[in-house]
Formats: C-alpha cells, structure tokens, sequence
C-alpha cells in the first residue's frame, strides 16, 4: 500500500450513528471476486434516495468522511474498507469504529481518526455550513485541521498503525522487513544438514 502522511481535501458529513459494514457494503457485492469496482456499492442501499448525503453535488469528490459513533460494526468483512478507498474516500473521521474495521483500515491504507462526539459535531456544523472546506488529516502530527475556521484537534493513532501508514507497510511489507532473518532460518534452522541431525551414536538429537 502506498505510504499516508497528510490526507486533505473536503469531506461529506454522515450524520449516522452505528453504521455496520453491511450497511457499507451490502452483501450482494460480496460475491465480486475483484477488489475493484466496490465503490459503486458504497452505502448503495441509502443512494437509492436522492437526499442522502452522497447524492448532493456540493459533496461530490470529497476525500474526508465524517460519521457518528461505532461506525464499521458488524462482520470482519475487508469489503466495507475497499468500498470507501474505491469510492475515494482516504479517512474517516467519528467518535468510535468497530475493532474489526480499524484493524481492516490500517492494513490498507485507510486512515481512521478518533475524536470526541463533541469535537466531531463541531466538525460537521463547519462542513455542512461550508461543504467547500478544506479538512487535513496529518497522520505525522496526529492532528486534523480546517484551517480557514481557525479550527484544529489533536488525536491518538495507535503506534504501530501509526507507522504502518507513515510507512506505506501492508502485512506483506511488515513481513519483509525481516527477510533477512527468515533467510537465515530458513537456511540454518528449517533445512539443516541431515548430518546434524543425528548425535554420534545416530540416536536423533532432541
């Protein structure tokens, strides 16, 4: 995955509170065996009705999604996560997440931030009183910002999920970090000499 320092952009309000992940991504999609194209399932079942928030045109395009409490409870499903990058979301602003769904989000590059109920319900008044907003998330500085309303909020990201992201580390890339060290036990450890195997007496060494 590639390396998130800084997500800006604007962002879209979702006024909804336990938002589970076959909310995000209904099940029909499931069967895709691609993990592209999930972004036209993104909340498909609320798009159908013209007001909901994705339908408005001052939205279109924004990068920053800003939900209520426990969003992505639910299934473990990874799908809900490939919806939103696909759609073009990069990080998801609310007052909790599903542990299933952030550990998901870390693991593909998608930043999910934790701010107080009351500091994400002053986020969204600024957005919807000016969809045109600029939000930046800095995974660096562990802070979220609107600048032109003098508005900015510390956060907390988990160390490791921290460096995952700064780093660009998917578990594939976590693993080879190490290669040098699997290298090693796969030469000296996982195929020895069959000699060594064996003591002086041939009984085999415990």
């Amino acid at each position: 995955m590639k390396a998130v320092r800084i997500v800006e952009g604007r962002a879209v309000p979702l006024e909804r509170s336990d938002v589970d992940t076959d909310q995000i991504i209904p099940s029909e999609w499931l069967k895709r065996v691609e993990r592209t194209g999930f972004g036209r399932g993104l909340f498909s079942e609320w798009r159908d009705q013209p007001d909901f928030v994705l339908n408005q045109a001052s939205y279109q395009g924004a990068t920053i999604l800003v939900a209520g409490p426990r969003f992505g409870t639910g299934s473990s499903r990874e799908h809900a996560v490939w919806a939103l990058m696909d759609y073009g979301f990069e990080a998801v602003i609310a007052p909790s997440f599903g542990d299933i769904f952030k550990n998901n989000s870390s693991k593909q590059g998608l930043v999910t931030v934790v701010l107080e109920p009351a500091d994400v319900d002053e986020l969204t008044a600024l957005i919807k009183d000016r969809p045109d907003r600029l939000v930046v998330v800095d995974v660096e500085k562990l802070s979220v910002e609107v600048p032109d309303a003098n508005w900015r909020r510390d956060f907390v990201l988990d160390p490791v999920i921290r460096e995952r992201l700064l780093n660009g580390w998917d578990d594939i890339g976590l693993t080879l970090r190490h290669e040098g060290d699997i290298s090693t036990f796969e030469t000296h450890v996982a195929s020895p000499d069959l000699a060594e195997l064996f003591d002086a007496q041939g009984h085999l060494r415990p």
